[in-house]
């Protein structure tokens, strides 16, 4: 409810939330188990402005978390996360890695859980605690060893932080596992005692990812859901930038459909405009030939198990309905429940709909976050503080401009003049 109060998606509990999800539930489901198996499976999401793209991610990924996978959502970014640096991109999906045991940063504690099973199978296979150390490091050559062809810096510095670790050395274990994790600027005595050199580049982030899929599943994960978030923004970079990014999403997908990434189910999300404008995906014809998708049917239609898929964003009814559980959900834990459905019946939380979406322009699909932000913020958390409030009575909607987001502010705004008759002048 917090979330919501402050216009944000919340980061747990999206199951009690899901309005519309179910029909892609059973195809999310046999895909996360076709990469707990060993497969690996790349999904583009497309919506407009406000249908849900984040929350579907983040409702992706808890399902994944009950399913011991482990997720990382990155937001996609001109100068902080540019796509087409592929070492900033691994960069942050260290840095936003979380399991359902470990917030962000799980890294290191997944790395940790790896060699403890390492020791634990070299101890089943007879090792003795003398020899423990070197049937570690036999285990660790074996378990990396396709990682190795393409990235051998990534077992050499798991050797250096374990070695680091025995060797009681905290502050070089700490920064070779900030090494591992991506991050530039390591001091280069941690380099050295490790056995690795310089920083992580653009094509040694694939081996890296290769590694830590690995890793993930030895230590007891199913594997990875990797979010890029906001795709759409490569639109605006510079069209050298521009090209260079959808060809390393090309590379990707590539490698994922290859099977390089056993464990790795990668979404990415944008809009509409991203996938079918000149300045988005059909730049680069390979890459608009793999998100082809047919949307010309009927959306009832649409098939979940298509690489590319369609939320419809919300309609004036369903917009009531999500209203309706979130109005459910704060009365359960309100010292007056009966009083917060009386006074917010599905009669007033339809009229806040139609409230909200005329001040957006009319546009009822792009108004999910402000209107519960409204409906958390302005009536439920007033019926719930004050006995005499009444919302029909007492509250008037109303939205400033500090309410909105940029692209909430473009719906807002008046519709242009088509000529100039159509402007009104005092003379």
């Amino acid at each position: 409810m917090d979330a919501l109060r402050r216009g944000a998606v919340p980061e747990s509990g999206l199951d009690l939330l899901a309005t519309g999800l179910g029909r892609f539930e059973g195809a999310i489901d046999e895909e996360l188990d076709a990469v707990a198996g060993g497969g690996s499976v790349f999904k583009a999401v497309r919506g407009e402005y406000g249908s849900g793209k984040t929350f579907f991610t983040r409702w992706l990924g808890e399902r994944a978390k009950r399913r011991t996978f482990a997720v990382a959502e990155v937001q996609v970014s001109e100068t902080e996360t540019p796509l087409h640096k592929l070492e900033t991109v691994y960069r942050r999906l260290t840095e936003r890695l979380t399991t359902v045991s470990f917030p962000p940063s799980a890294l290191r504690p997944v790395v940790d859980a790896w060699f403890y099973a390492l020791e634990e199978d070299a101890l089943a296979d007879g090792a003795s605690e003398t020899e423990l150390p070197q049937a570690v490091d036999r285990l660790l050559t074996a378990r990396l060893a396709e990682v190795s062809r393409h990235a051998p810096a990534f077992a050499t510095a798991l050797r250096g932080y374990k070695q680091s670790l025995d060797a009681g050395d905290e502050a070089t274990a700490a920064a070779v596992m900030a090494w591992l994790g991506g991050q530039p600027h390591v001091a280069a005595a941690a380099r050295r005692s490790a056995g690795v050199r310089g920083d992580l580049d653009h094509f040694g982030a694939f081996g890296f990812l290769q590694g830590l899929l690995t890793v993930l599943r030895d230590a007891g994960h199913a594997g990875l859901v990797l979010v890029l978030d906001e795709v759409e923004t490569l639109q605006r970079v510079r069209s050298d930038a521009r090209d260079k990014a959808l060809n390393a999403l090309r590379q990707l997908i590539d490698e994922v459909h290859s099977g390089r990434f056993p464990g790795l189910y990668l979404v990415i999300t944008g809009t509409p405009a991203f996938y079918d404008g000149q300045q988005g995906v059909q730049r680069l014809a390979p890459l608009a030939q793999r998100l082809a998708t047919d949307f010309t049917t009927d959306p009832r239609f649409d098939n979940p198990r298509a690489v590319q898929i369609r939320l419809p964003g919300f309609t004036e009814q369903s917009l009531t309905g999500l209203g309706a559980t979130i109005r459910d959900l704060y009365a359960d834990g309100s010292q007056s429940p009966d009083r917060i459905k009386q006074l917010a019946d599905d009669a007033y939380l339809t009229d806040l709909a139609r409230a909200v979406g005329g001040a957006l322009g009319g546009r009822v699909g792009v108004a999910p976050r402000l209107y519960l932000k409204k409906l958390v913020g302005d009536v439920l958390d007033r019926i719930d503080q004050f006995p005499d409030f009444d919302p029909r009575t007492h509250y008037k909607l109303t939205v400033s401009s500090g309410d909105l987001t940029a692209t909430e502010r473009n719906f807002a705004a008046p519709t242009p003049a088509a000529s100039a008759d159509d402007l009104d002048l005092e003379l």
